[in-house]
């Protein structure tokens, strides 16, 4: 089998943060501080979110193997809990419905009035915890059984194409295969509120610098993600599927730096520092563009280019302001499974989790939830 080319490029990659650092600071003592600057904690915290992102897909694939769906051994048990968790969480929220509509009734005695509202409470209780379950539950058992499902060996399988070999046009189709299919993943990271709870590790850093670009997800395993294994079903060797990926990677590292200003012509074409310093921009006109990974232009054909313009302000639009893994992995699933819990509705309930972040914070500005009863 051939070597996994990220790991070959691990060298490269402190070698190049090295350079990137010395140069850094000799311009800071010339020219003053940047958000390009290394900074200690915040470094300690890439690299070792890097070192997670390794780690992760080894155990967490089989910590759920158990539970996966046409795999897992209690794979039909825990379907069968979900469901049974959403019919209480349906029942509570019925009855907290109702008592409460008993509870304002003030034709009713005190005493009435005030067990519909323990009830009620009760109820809500019930609700909250229960909701918040069985969406994180969908979730996985989605999740997994997608992933299980899809897998570049088992479409390989089932192809549709003939096998195109391991010539130029193999390679060619496996890169831009897995480019384009990236681009989507990418994008759809962005716009679903639980794939950016996975993806916004990335953008946790208000730094950008090489070191940024090791700063990758640990969660994969609970997103449904286009995948990468249908080059597989339309004749791409799965070998060449994880080259394509480990190619699709390093040429990413080097993007992740403020010390390239420009690449002239190539910028019409292939995604650049420039470009990405837009993808990590919490600027307004900078949210959600430049999903492209090698090329840029299929943001150009699909309508979320941007050019770099006015300063960049890196990060998140609500920062965390800690360097805690714990908190840069889970913050955002966290807030997530509160919503939820804090939700009354179904309706309200996926929204949260399925809807993108933006309409999440919007909702709260708007109308703060409050579903618990005092």
């Amino acid at each position: 089998m051939a070597r996994d080319l990220t790991v070959l490029a691990v060298p490269g990659y402190f070698a190049t943060m090295a350079l990137e650092y010395a140069y850094l600071r000799a311009r800071r003592d010339e020219t003053g501080p940047t958000q390009g600057d290394y900074e200690r904690s915040d470094t300690i915290a890439s690299l070792s979110m890097g070192v997670a992102s390794l780690v992760a897909p080894i155990v967490l694939p089989k910590i759920v193997a158990p539970i996966t769906p046409g795999k897992g051994k209690y794979a039909k048990a825990f379907v069968a809990a979900v469901a049974v968790t959403a019919a209480v969480t349906t029942a509570a929220d019925a009855v907290r419905r109702r008592a409460a509509r008993d509870a304002a009734d003030e034709t009713q005695p005190p005493a009435s009035r005030a067990r519909r509202r323990r009830i009620q409470r009760r109820a809500a209780a019930v609700a909250r915890v229960g909701g918040a379950a069985t969406v994180a539950g969908a979730v996985t058992v989605v999740s997994t059984g997608w992933t299980a499902a899809l897998k570049a060996d088992r479409l390989w399988d089932r192809r549709v194409v003939a096998d195109l070999g391991t010539g130029p046009l193999a390679w060619t189709a496996a890169i831009a295969g897995w480019d384009f299919i990236y681009y989507w993943n990418h994008r759809f990271m962005h716009t679903s509120r639980y794939m950016w709870a996975i993806h916004v590790v990335h953008h946790s850093s208000e730094r950008y610098n090489l070191s940024t670009a090791l700063r990758q997800p640990v969660a994969d395993t609970f997103g449904t993600f286009v995948p990468y294994g249908v080059l597989s079903w339309l004749g791409v060797r799965p070998h060449l599927v994880l080259q394509a990926r480990a190619i699709n990677l390093i040429y990413q590292y080097w993007i992740h730096t403020e010390t390239i200003r420009t690449l002239g012509p190539a910028e019409r074409i292939v995604n650049t520092a420039s470009h990405h310093r837009v993808h990590h921009g919490s600027n307004q006109q900078y949210l959600d563009r430049n999903h492209g990974s090698i090329l840029i232009v299929w943001d150009k054909l699909f309508g979320t280019f941007e050019p770099e313009q006015e300063p960049v302000v890196y990060g998140l639009t609500k920062n965390v302001h800690t360097f805690s893994l714990p908190v840069i992995a889970t913050h955002e699933h966290r807030d997530i499974l509160r919503d939820v819990a804090a939700s009354d509705t179904w309706t309200d309930r996926w929204n949260f989790a399925l809807r993108g972040p933006g309409w999440a914070y919007a909702r709260h500005a708007a109308e703060p939830l409050a579903v618990a009863v005092t």
